[in-house]
């Protein structure tokens, strides 16, 4: 919200004589400082440091001061590269943790039990694989919210508390639940607080989803927003040139609203959605993470 600054009304000292303010015998005095003041406003800018002590104006600050890997990647406009989780076990993260290419890992309990605990085990293996470097942001996909918003609270509060980083949401398809996807993540999440540490990732991949792109994308507080290829091929009855038109209605989506688009991709298509816009990428393969990050100058 931008503020607005209101001038104070001046005292109106045109009806009193200055010398009677200050006094006949200053008078000469303030009228050449008032000169020198004139004068000096009037010359014409010269760099800090020739013929002044007044040093040079810092630089303007960046548009967020997070120290979150990810939001510093998202604000500075970087292209994003991460990977399906494979095997839930530690040794699986320790070998995800030892590939310094990756900005993130991709973990879902989408389906089957919420089991934060052996999540945890394999974040311990990403952070053991990545060390003495930071441990790669852990990007946790949870069940949708149409299965609930009170169990949709629960997982995030847990999920939050065991130290993931981003929180996944599948099957978005209204505005209310986009409204949802922020609530619940609080006043750590980017970019509605300039400075969060969190992030999330809404994914549309149901027809209704696709129809409501625009409004899911624009609610206020969104971080990014995913078409799912997989599940809009089922939704569409594997009619691929209708899965495409869904992927480029909400790409387009993020567009308009200024809002980071990702998808998943191969090493065989992801210069392509890289050049379309896409800026966040879920791979299966490490070597598309390779690809990615030469053609987006990483």
């Amino acid at each position: 919200m931008r503020s607005s600054r209101h001038r104070k009304s001046s005292p109106n000292l045109t009806a009193v004589p200055i010398a009677s303010i200050i006094g006949a015998r200053c008078l000469p005095r303030v009228v050449l400082a008032i000169g020198l003041a004139i004068l000096a406003c009037s010359a014409p800018d010269q760099p800090a440091g020739f013929g002044s002590d007044v040093p040079a104006a810092n630089p303007a600050e960046p548009a967020t001061q997070s120290t979150a890997p990810l939001v510093r990647l998202l604000a500075d406009g970087q292209v994003l590269f991460g990977v399906f989780s494979g095997r839930r076990t530690a040794e699986q993260g320790a070998e995800m943790g030892r590939n310094r290419e990756l900005d993130f890992v991709f973990y879902s309990l989408e389906s089957g039990p919420f089991d934060i605990m052996t999540t945890k085990v394999y974040m311990s293996g990403v952070a053991e694989g990545s060390a003495p470097d930071p441990p790669h942001p852990l990007v946790l996909r949870v069940p949708a919210i149409r299965d609930g918003v009170a169990a949709a609270e629960a997982n995030v509060a847990e999920a939050l508390e065991a130290g993931v980083a981003s929180i996944v949401f599948p099957h978005v398809e209204s505005a209310a639940e986009a409204v949802v996807a922020v609530s619940v993540m609080g006043d750590r999440l980017w970019p509605g607080n300039p400075d969060g540490d969190l992030v999330n990732i809404l994914i549309i991949e149901d027809r209704v989803g696709v129809e409501r792109a625009d409004e899911i994308v624009g609610t206020e507080g969104v971080s990014i927003v995913f078409p799912g290829p997989g599940d809009l091929r089922g939704a569409y009855e594997g009619d691929m040139e209708a899965v495409e038109g869904a992927i480029q209605t909400v790409l387009a989506a993020c567009q308009r609203h200024g809002v980071p688009c990702g998808i998943t991709a191969g090493v065989d298509d992801i210069e392509e959605r890289i050049g379309q816009g896409f800026r966040v990428f879920i791979v299966s393969d490490p070597a598309a993470v390779t690809v990615g990050r030469g053609v987006a100058g990483r």
